[in-house]
């Protein structure tokens, strides 16, 4: 087993080392971990869809962030709209298309101010925005589906055509753009709500490949610590003579029928070409 220290054999153990490593401890609990969070976000929407509407009070504490448990739970909320408060979330693509979404406060009868996705307007192909109408007065009543905040983004409010716009649905961040303390997360309000524009759509349930990519993970460290072991093997067994030397190993002047052919100079006996040619025959067994 000397060939192991190599410096050949030594790179080559490293490398497999570090990749079958990186396959167990990095990459596959890495995609068993997505797997977990795809399958809680399926069943929150599967979940949102099913159950009935209730106060959004009920389920998130005033002033508070609301819980994962509570993600795309539908929920009603009674109160106001604060008007000129807009704040359009741009960059986003709703089936297919460019698209902002529009956020406005609305003030509830407790005195809460909750944030509102109100839909969406498209945009044309140079970003520009078609009029947004302004949300009904007085007090609504309105049904939406809980949504948590993504976080704030790395870039800054921007101002075009009129429109405060930020690059998140981040209830902090569009607290910040149009001055408005919010709580955090926003309802994402259905179709046919006060002040709804074109709701926007829920998301299709996530195929999840995340569990097969991790157990491929898996077997491709299998794999390359078996390729490893197989060569090891096979160079072991070469060192030790229990091999067959390879085709290319033969020596060249071993012809493929066996025969073999001598590769001493020519003699510079200047004999008659018919003893030379009976010499060629004896040696051939002809």
């Amino acid at each position: 087993m000397r060939f192991l220290l190599r410096p050949g054999w030594i790179a080559l153990t490293l490398v497999v080392v570090a990749f079958a490593f990186a396959c167990y401890y990095l990459l596959a609990p890495w995609q068993f971990h997505r797997s977990d969070e795809r399958d809680g976000v399926n069943a929150a929407l599967s979940r949102g869809v099913a159950t009935a509407p209730v106060p959004r009070a009920d389920l998130v504490a005033p002033g508070t962030a609301p819980g994962e448990d509570v993600a795309w739970r539908q929920v009603s909320v009674t109160g106001t709209y604060r008007p000129g408060a807009d704040v359009l979330v741009r960059l986003r693509v709703v089936e297919g298309h460019p698209a902002s979404e529009v956020m406005t406060p609305l003030v509830t009868t407790t005195g809460e101010t909750v944030l509102v996705d109100r839909g969406y307007v498209r945009t044309d192909s140079q970003g520009g925005l078609p009029p947004i109408p302004a949300p009904p007065p007085g007090v609504v009543t309105v049904v939406g589906h809980q949504r948590l905040d993504e976080g704030p983004p790395n870039r800054p409010m921007v101002v075009e055509d009129g429109q405060r716009q930020v690059y998140a649905a981040d209830a902090g961040t569009i607290a910040a753009a149009n001055g408005i303390p919010t709580s955090p997360g926003y309802v994402q309000l259905v179709a046919g709500q006060p002040g709804v524009l074109a709701a926007v759509p829920l998301p299709p349930p996530d195929p999840n490949p995340s569990y097969s990519y991790a157990w491929q993970w898996l077997i491709f460290g299998l794999m390359a610590v078996g390729a490893w072991i197989y060569f090891a093997r096979l160079e072991y067994r070469r060192a030790r003579g229990l091999e067959p030397r390879r085709r290319d190993d033969q020596d060249p002047r071993d012809a493929a029928d066996g025969t073999y052919w001598d590769a001493r100079p020519a003699s510079t006996d200047t004999g008659s070409a018919a003893d030379t040619d009976q010499e060629l025959a004896d040696r051939h067994g002809r």
